[in-house]
């Protein structure tokens, strides 16, 4: 037997004998490893139970906790501000039923002493804006001797200018942006496109109109005339609603409902608004409470917390499952 045979005879050796270096070398690092991870187990094992007791936790500390009746204005006369920011609309945060419940909270609240609409939003859906002017209506109705002005940031537009026009006032600054009382519905059409492409639209429907203004084909005069048809009554109403909150203090201009915006100089020569003026300025000189308080509606902190919380604890159980299964 050559030496070359003989050292591979001697990697085979039978039960008993004493491993090689080599094999003594393996058998370590799978040893080792097999403790490392063991660790690893009992780490995030731990950490699971901890995450699930702090989760059981802040719900039993939520559940029994007294219900707080402190209001925003801390039981001193103050001016509510409600925040009416970004698109307005069912879902976002500028929804209809917040601003609602926002307008509630501060009538019912004895130390507020007048209402400010605080604007900054392009506009949103006409429900919504809708919803929110008549409830500033029925507020005014319900407490006359409650102010409620609003006070535009940046750009008060569309559905925006839809529900200030509820207000008794509107301020603004000179840079500010008001208007665009008019509504929109567009899209894109796409017949040109598909037909240099080779393309064919393949759509089946129940009903004469079902695809009305599909983009994929060319428009149909009827369905375009009656789409017209929708979004000038919608138009009215906007327009009336503007008429009803403003009154004879807007201007003749044949201009003013074409959708068109206006800088505050021009808004106020219109008679879209009122004059200039801040939140701090106009609850001090128009309504006499220079207090704030923000009666904004926010999400839940502890629902926040409790989702983020709740994320945490199944990604905690997702990976202690796998850890447990990896070391089986």
């Amino acid at each position: 037997m050559n030496e070359e045979n003989a050292q591979t005879h001697s990697h085979n050796t039978p039960s008993g004998t004493e491993p090689s270096p080599w094999e003594r070398g393996v058998l370590e690092k799978v040893l080792l490893e097999s403790i490392r991870e063991q660790r690893i187990a009992r780490r995030w094992n731990i950490g699971f139970k901890l995450a699930f007791l702090a989760y059981i936790g802040i719900a039993l500390w939520a559940a029994f906790k007294p219900l707080s009746s402190a209001r925003p204005g801390g039981g001193k006369d103050h001016t509510a501000v409600i925040k009416i920011e970004g698109l307005i609309a069912d879902g976002s945060r500028a929804n209809a039923d917040a601003i609602i419940r926002a307008l509630k909270g501060a009538a019912e609240d004895a130390g507020t002493k007048g209402i400010i609409l605080k604007m900054n939003t392009p506009g949103g859906t006409p429900v919504q804006a809708a919803y929110v002017f008549e409830a500033v209506r029925t507020l005014k109705k319900d407490h006359p001797k409650l102010p409620v002005h609003a006070v535009v940031t940046d750009l008060c537009a569309s559905g925006g200018y839809y529900i200030a026009a509820a207000a008794d006032k509107i301020f603004v600054n000179p840079s500010s942006i008001v208007g665009s009382i008019g509504v929109i519905m567009n899209g894109f059409g796409f017949v040109g496109a598909m037909d240099k492409l080779g393309i064919e639209r393949r759509a089946l429907t129940a009903g004469d109109h079902k695809a009305l203004l599909d983009p994929f084909r060319a428009i149909q005069p009827a369905e375009q005339a009656h789409v017209q048809t929708v979004l000038d009554g919608i138009h009215q109403q906007f327009i009336a609603a503007v008429k009803e909150g403003r009154g004879a203090r807007l201007k003749d201009n044949p201009e003013l409902f074409s959708g068109l915006i206006w800088s505050g100089p021009e808004a106020v020569a219109l008679g879209l608004v009122d004059g200039y003026g801040d939140v701090r300025s106009v609850a001090e000189k128009e309504i006499g409470a220079a207090e704030l308080a923000d009666f904004t509606e926010t999400e839940d902190w502890f629902e926040r917390l409790s989702q983020r919380v709740g994320t945490t604890f199944a990604a905690l159980l997702w990976k202690n499952q796998l850890l447990t299964a990896t070391l089986r």
